[in-house]
């Protein structure tokens, strides 16, 4: 396994990969058989020695399936031993402080220092299904996400102000003494300010928003140490497929390039057959499917130059790997080349 990249000084560290996982719907199949894939899918990236499995929230799409990560986080859990398991993230304008807490309470009770809570702002859906979601429909929730952060971790900390009317909420909490790891998500500037100024780890989603060097950097820069950490930590998520050749992991992205293609002009489609996808862009044209992601693509030693040229470019300890195929089998394989490469098992 290779040292941390960019971190002469501290050698003895290693880069650690994990796994994104989006929960994507092949075309012709159900929501049902891409959940079942995901934990056939922590089953095996278990085995193969991946460090982190964080699973992602998004809603009304019939392209991804996990909708509450809460609820396929214990499943996984129970059918892994070795991996950290968590939320890529939960949306938390969406819901109370405190049931988050008592959600994740409850998993990190369960399964003791194997649950991280990632925590993003974005609604992972349109704006009609974010008014769906909330209780109070008459308008759209406040924008006050530093204040329900600050809530969360207060019940989770059990530093909740002794005068304040919930303080006796955080001590109930039924997983205590033990607690998630909390991580604050983004693709954006605010986020990794944020992050800094909360003394939080950050994951920056790379495959969403790329080009987030910087962003990072400032985190680092700004980072104040808190109880959850006392130096900054950096983790960044992008998008990735392997396969024995160079050519066959380009045919085998055609699926999603066609899907995210589809995504940018509002038309939400299951992950479409190889073929079907390869017939498309050739009929789109390269010109007219440029949609500013990452996609890195390729052979073993192809996709680990990538992995590490994008952990370089963020100084990141760790790279989550999001892999989104249309055949479960590829997807498999996809994360086997690269746990080989890395000597993941070594």
């Amino acid at each position: 396994m290779p040292t941390l990249p960019g971190s002469e000084d501290r050698a003895d560290e290693r880069l650690l990969l994990g796994v994104l996982d989006q929960a994507p719907i092949a075309e012709g199949s159900t929501g049902g058989d891409a959940l079942r894939n995901s934990i056939d899918l922590a089953r095996w990236t278990d085995e193969l020695g991946y460090h982190r499995y964080w699973v992602a929230e998004h809603h009304a799409t019939p392209m991804l399936a996990c909708a509450s990560p809460e609820v396929l986080i214990g499943p996984i859990a129970a059918a892994t031993s070795r991996l950290r398991v968590g939320s890529g993230g939960v949306m938390l304008p969406h819901y109370s402080p405190l049931k988050v807490a008592e959600s994740f309470s409850m998993l990190s009770g369960l399964y003791p220092g194997r649950i991280d809570l990632g925590l993003g702002r974005a609604p992972g859906s349109d704006q009609t299904t974010a008014i769906a979601l909330q209780r109070d429909r008459r308008q759209l929730p406040p924008d006050d996400f530093p204040n329900q952060l600050a809530e969360l971790l207060a019940y989770l900390g059990d530093s909740m102000p002794p005068d304040h009317p919930f303080a006796h909420l955080a001590a109930a909490l039924p997983g205590r003494p033990h607690r998630p790891e909390p991580w604050l998500l983004g693709s954006s500037p605010q986020s990794g300010i944020w992050a800094a100024g909360v003394g939080l780890p950050y994951a920056f989603a790379d495959f969403i928003q790329p080009g987030g060097a910087a962003i990072a950097a400032r985190y680092r820069e700004e980072f104040q140490g808190s109880e959850w950490l006392e130096e900054p930590r950096v983790i960044v998520a992008a998008s990735a497929i392997c396969a024995e050749t160079d050519a066959e992991a380009e045919r085998l992205a055609a699926s999603s390039r066609m899907a995210i293609s589809l995504l940018y002009r509002g038309r939400l489609v299951a992950v479409p057959p190889v073929e079907k996808a390869v017939r498309f862009l050739a009929e789109q044209g390269a010109s007219t499917l440029q949609t500013g992601r990452r996609l890195i693509v390729g052979s073993p030693s192809t996709v680990r130059a990538g992995i590490e040229a994008v952990a370089r470019e963020y100084g990141a300890e760790e790279v989550m790997i999001v892999t989104i195929t249309y055949d479960h089998a590829a997807r498999r394989r996809s994360y086997e080349l690269i746990a080989e490469e890395f000597g993941l098992s070594d």
